[in-house]
């Protein structure tokens, strides 16, 4: 009696455990559909989403990159310097019939500032048919002389232009000029310079070369401006620069307080002058006592390599 009583309770216990069973697999079950109607619905939304871009950007592309209704029909290029509009047009790789919208102003502006003598630009769209550049031109205020080999073989000296920030320049080809050359104007030879410094395009940042264009912005705006004419710079010293006119006179300027400088160069300058003499030799780093040597105007002998500009006039009004 007592073992069919066991058997019988064993056969109770395997049908609860079938029934665990089941309904452990209908939960699985149903939590698989649920999870397949989640993902549907995801892999729905973002079909739906990507459809919907695709369309939009279909559309905006037939609507607005593709429209000839917005075809440049006008380039209106504007600069404060003497380049050609037609070569920055070139540069800036923009033609007419380009779609005004579909252009990139970021990579336009990029084409255009890679060119040392671009110092900025600004682009603006203006609807339906007109593109609107502005450009700002590196003004050149000194140059460097630097050897390089000719087509037969020979070092000749290669000009390059620097303007006041110290950018370094390549001369402009005249067919580019939209203003002919002056070749009165004068630029002054920054003498003595490292020619590894000299790169188109670099910016030079050593203290002497720095001090050589605050010089001569200052003196265009010194007393001296107009009495004489700066020739070369030699910036080779560390501490101060010495410069040749082009009358042959040697001006030896401390790297700091330019501006006094420059108004003592005038003090003694007239003092000379009244005296019917001009200045050899003049020390200006030396703050008092200033080492000075005069000689009668005939006996002083202009230098013969001086520099003439053929190169750069700025345009004041555009």
């Amino acid at each position: 009696m007592f073992s069919k009583r066991k058997s019988k309770n064993r056969r109770l216990k395997r049908g609860s455990v079938l029934q665990v069973k089941v309904r452990a697999s209908k939960v699985r079950a149903a939590r698989a559909r649920l999870a397949a109607r989640i993902l549907s619905g995801i892999f729905g939304v973002v079909l739906a989403g990507y459809l919907a871009w695709y369309g939009g950007q279909r559309a905006l592309d037939w609507l607005v990159y593709r429209n000839p209704a917005f075809a440049i029909q006008r380039i209106d290029l504007q600069t404060d310097g003497v380049i050609l509009p037609d070569r920055l047009r070139r540069w800036a790789g923009v033609a007419l019939g380009d779609n005004l919208y579909a252009l990139d102003l970021r990579a336009v502006r990029r084409r255009l500032e890679l060119n040392p003598r671009v110092k900025s630009v600004s682009l603006d769209r203006i609807a339906p048919h007109t593109l609107s550049l502005r450009v700002v031109e590196r003004e050149p205020i000194a140059r460097v002389l630097t050897d390089r080999v000719s087509r037969d073989g020979k070092l000749q000296p290669y000009p390059f232009l620097i303007d006041a920030e110290g950018y370094v320049m390549l001369p402009l080809d005249p067919r580019d000029r939209s203003v002919p050359p002056s070749p009165s104007d004068v630029l002054p030879v920054l003498s003595r310079i490292n020619p590894n410094m000299v790169q188109p395009g670099r910016r030079i940042g050593a203290a002497q070369v720095q001090a050589a264009l605050h010089l001569i912005a200052a003196f265009d705006s010194s007393p001296m401006a107009g009495l004489v004419e700066m020739a070369t710079i030699d910036v080779a010293a560390p501490d101060v620069l010495t410069v040749t006119t082009t009358e042959g006179s040697r001006v030896t300027f401390a790297l700091d307080g330019l501006d006094q400088q420059l108004r003592r160069w005038r003090e003694i300058f007239d003092c000379s002058r009244r005296a019917g003499k001009v200045i050899a030799t003049l020390d200006l780093a030396v703050g008092d006592s200033i080492p000075c040597c005069l000689l009668q105007a005939s006996t002083l002998v202009p230098e013969v390599h001086t520099i003439h500009r053929p190169l750069y006039n700025r345009k004041r009004h555009v």
